[in-house]
């Protein structure tokens, strides 16, 4: 407000025809179409009050009202961006308010959505991803009706499991992950996605500045957590235990949902977690495996190979 009214007075001061000026201006604004109307459905007020606000009236006549001028809110073309100007009268007093426009509502909702997505590692490509683009192949029809049937029952309340997407490389086993998170979004359900094998190092470097634990207790918490190629990342018994196992039973515990993309089975990831550099430890694995289970459904994708 100050900005355009310190304008005008300067302008008025610095005008050898101020009178002459300020009549034209007067008739400008007075006879504008919105402050016409605006005066009209308001006869009480004395002419001194109007002329008291012709910088107020002159301010609302030379914005944009709710976005009517304005193509999106970047190109805003009001003096506060986003705020719509809103002329009122109290008693015999004309007041000048403003709020916000339909596109910085716009703006602002977005924003928070794009807040809901949180991302370890994942490429842009993938946190673009859309369920709409997702192709109609045969052989990943059973991967997104259940992709869609997570969606619908998010609407009604977060569902307890998630998915274990398995299959060759390319399948686009990431990008559903990337796709559901966006719809998600829409429901302001957050996720995050974690790449695992950047997962695994960072972890670790966290242990110079004492940060696992809190680092791992933001990611028990996500509304719905998605661990990318889980079964990639350099094995060794104590991530899988400490930090897996320990993501896992939380979530398990909690009833919160789980999304993985794998090229192993659970049953050959069984095996893979296994492995370790002290010989191979079945039980703690299958106790991994369990978790998951509890956390997620397998579901199988054998598809052609999309990077290709």
């Amino acid at each position: 407000m100050k900005p355009v009214q310190s304008s005008l007075k300067k302008w008025m001061r610095g005008n050898n025809n101020f009178q002459e000026n300020y009549t034209k201006i007067k008739h400008e604004i007075l006879s504008d179409p919105e402050i016409s109307v605006f005066l009209s459905q308001h006869p009480q007020l004395p002419q001194s009050e109007i002329d008291k606000n012709l910088m107020k009236l002159y301010e609302y006549k030379s914005q944009s009202k709710q976005c009517d001028n304005c193509t999106c809110f970047a190109e805003c073309k009001n003096m506060l961006q986003g705020y719509s100007p809103n002329l009122y009268v109290e008693g015999k007093e004309i007041h000048l308010s403003y709020e916000k426009c339909h596109l910085r509502i716009d703006h602002e909702r977005q924003q928070e959505q794009q807040k809901l997505v949180q991302s370890l590692y994942m490429p842009k490509q993938i946190l673009e991803a859309a369920i709409d683009d997702i192709d109609t192949d045969p052989k990943r029809s059973k991967a997104v009706r259940d992709l869609l049937q997570f969606v619908e029952e998010a609407k009604s309340g977060i569902p307890e499991k998630g998915i274990y997407f398995y299959g060759p490389f390319g399948v686009g086993k990431t990008y559903f992950l990337g796709a559901l998170a966006n719809k998600l979004k829409e429901l302001h359900i957050s996720s995050t996605l974690i790449y695992m094998p950047e997962f695994v190092r960072e972890i670790k470097s966290s242990m110079k500045d004492d940060t696992v634990n809190k680092k791992l207790d933001y990611f028990k918490k996500a509304d719905v957590l998605m661990l990318d190629d889980i079964g990639a990342e350099m094995q060794s018994s104590w991530f899988r235990d400490e930090i897996l196992g320990s993501l896992l039973q939380y979530r398990m515990m909690e009833g919160l949902p789980v999304f993985f993309t794998s090229n192993y089975s659970m049953g050959q990831l069984e095996d893979h977690l296994a492995q370790t550099k002290s010989g191979v430890e079945q039980v703690k694995a299958g106790r991994i495996i369990e978790r998951m289970k509890q956390v997620s459904k397998e579901v199988h994708i054998n598809s052609e190979n999309r990077r290709q």
